[in-house]
């Protein structure tokens, strides 16, 4: 007899699972789950993950990154590397953030994912948007991190991808303390920026590094 943990785990991987066995069923076998992180930092790059995992593959405890702890993504990354049919991962860097506006760069970074998988995906899942120039079929599913599995998988290989990305800044430019915010607009980075002033990393278009800007701190 199952435990309530064990029960609530079983109905939770039921939900994340509805949409691959409705595609798998209909003999759709390689589904991809596509997801992006880092459109809201100030710095760093978007970073987006394609997966395909083979039908009924279970690793337990795959779900939404943004609820997961840093070691536990970490665990479940490598899981989900050594699971996965295959794994793309695409990234846009801040010149092209700041070129082609933060929206069009993360769905640059996930159409980077997916035409980097070394399998090609019969069916995309996409975290609420459709992937441009993508003739693949695509299912845009809002919420989708924490509605699909593979979807979920993709945002645990984004977010630890990226994190590793900002820890390796973080060395190259300690002032900052990218390893400890990620880039994103806490009170220590902006105070940071005040300080320091922008380095090569940030998003010059995002408004608090704008302003400096318009105010006269950097050229």
């Amino acid at each position: 007899m199952l435990t309530k943990t064990e029960r609530r785990r079983a109905a939770r991987m039921g939900v994340l699972l509805k949409v691959e066995r409705e595609l798998w069923a209909a003999g759709i076998t390689h589904v991809a789950g596509c997801d992006e992180v880092g459109v809201g930092p100030l710095a760093g790059p978007v970073v987006a993950a394609a997966v395909i995992l083979p039908p009924d593959t279970h690793i337990r405890g795959v779900d939404d990154s943004k609820t997961l702890s840093p070691q536990r993504r970490n665990e479940l990354a490598e899981q989900i590397r050594n699971a996965a049919t295959a794994i793309g991962v695409g990234i846009v860097e801040v010149e092209d953030i700041d070129r082609m506006n933060v929206y069009h760069a993360a769905l640059e970074a996930m159409r980077r994912a997916v035409i980097g998988l070394p399998v090609l995906p019969d069916h995309i899942v996409v975290d609420a948007r459709t992937i441009p120039e993508i003739s693949i079929p695509q299912t845009p599913l809002v919420g989708g991190d924490g509605r699909c599995y593979s979807v979920a998988a993709a945002s645990i290989v984004a977010k630890v991808a990226r994190d590793a990305i900002m820890v390796e800044l973080d060395a190259r430019y300690p002032m900052y303390g990218f390893a400890r915010h990620m880039g994103y607009g806490t009170a220590e980075h902006l105070a940071a920026i005040d300080k320091h002033g922008p380095c090569p990393v940030h998003r010059r278009s995002f408004a608090p590094v704008r302003q400096l800007r318009l105010a006269g701190f950097y050229a």
